[in-house]
């Protein structure tokens, strides 16, 4: 079949259900995965044509899309913070917001010293891209990651060998209570991080259906009763686990953020800050111990 063709029919079947960017994006990225096919190279080869074989699978591809499927666990990785990370249906996709956090945690701590040994923990790890990334940028630290999924410690353990990183890995919940004097007894951190599940239900309505259907509900959704009970508990987790001048980081709910920035306030944390990502939305904040 030559490629052009199907490029058409990406757009008949998809059209209807993304943008026509987007499918051209879809098309484009899977020439690009499967085909070793760079986008240009089509201009140049209009009449480029593709085996049965391989077009079985774009047409495996168009049905997974159709389903909306994220692009991402077709393809089973992503990029993130320049690094290659495994992904499936156990874990979230990392976001370019998430990307922020981590660039914010890596300048705070290389302009201190970027010989120091810090150790850092990173609670609802799901993938391991915080963790991977931390320990991949701040290669004097010892970092531990934390999640109650055993397959997203799968996912993320693979990808701390992918990424050639050592880290250690913890199932536990952290809303457990026994386990906070458990690690409280082990050691203290520099740093400890999360990205705890945040969204509402009452936001059910504003999560785009590929979303919806297809990510780990665990790691997207609280009670709208009690939209913060994992911030309440880390807050309170990190003030017996954190050193002295110890930093928390939060990604958060931006419609939230006053009132997260608050249990901070509660707990005694000083420089707070609520800081805005790249859309000018609320999504990140961060306390030092005292």
């Amino acid at each position: 079949m030559l490629l052009r063709e199907l490029q058409n029919i990406f757009h008949k079947v998809l059209d209807v259900i993304y943008s026509k960017e987007e499918v051209n994006s879809f098309f484009f990225l899977c020439l690009e995965h499967y085909l070793d096919f760079p986008r240009f190279q089509l201009a140049l080869q209009p009449e480029y044509t593709i085996t049965k074989s391989e077009t079985d699978i774009f047409f495996k591809i168009l049905e997974d899309l159709k389903q909306q499927k994220p692009i991402q666990y077709i393809f089973g990785k992503t990029a993130f913070y320049g690094l290659e990370f495994i992904v499936n249906a156990h874990v979230l996709i990392p976001r370019p917001e998430t990307e922020e956090l981590v660039d914010w945690i890596i300048k705070d701590y290389k302009e201190r010293n970027e010989t120091a040994k810090i150790k850092i923990l990173d609670i609802g790890t799901g993938s391991g891209c915080i963790a991977v990334s931390l320990a991949k940028h701040l290669q004097n630290a010892k970092v531990y990651s934390l999640d109650v999924s055993k397959e997203a410690l799968n996912v993320a353990k693979q990808n701390a060998e992918l990424n050639e990183v050592d880290i250690q890995f913890i199932e536990a919940n952290i809303l457990n209570k026994n386990f906070h004097s458990t690690l409280y007894t082990k050691s203290k951190f520099d740093i400890i991080v999360s990205n705890p599940p945040y969204v509402r239900h009452l936001e059910k309505p504003e999560i785009k259906s590929n979303v919806l259907d297809n990510e780990p509900h665990l790691a997207l959704f609280v009670e709208d009763k009690r939209p913060l009970v994992f911030y309440e508990t880390i807050s309170q987790f990190a003030t017996n686990n954190l050193k002295r001048n110890g930093c928390l980081y939060f990604e958060i709910n931006q419609y939230l953020g006053k009132e997260t920035k608050q249990i901070l306030i509660d707990a005694n944390y000083e420089n707070i800050e609520l800081r805005k990502d790249l859309n000018g939305n609320y999504r990140m904040l961060k306390g030092i111990k005292n």
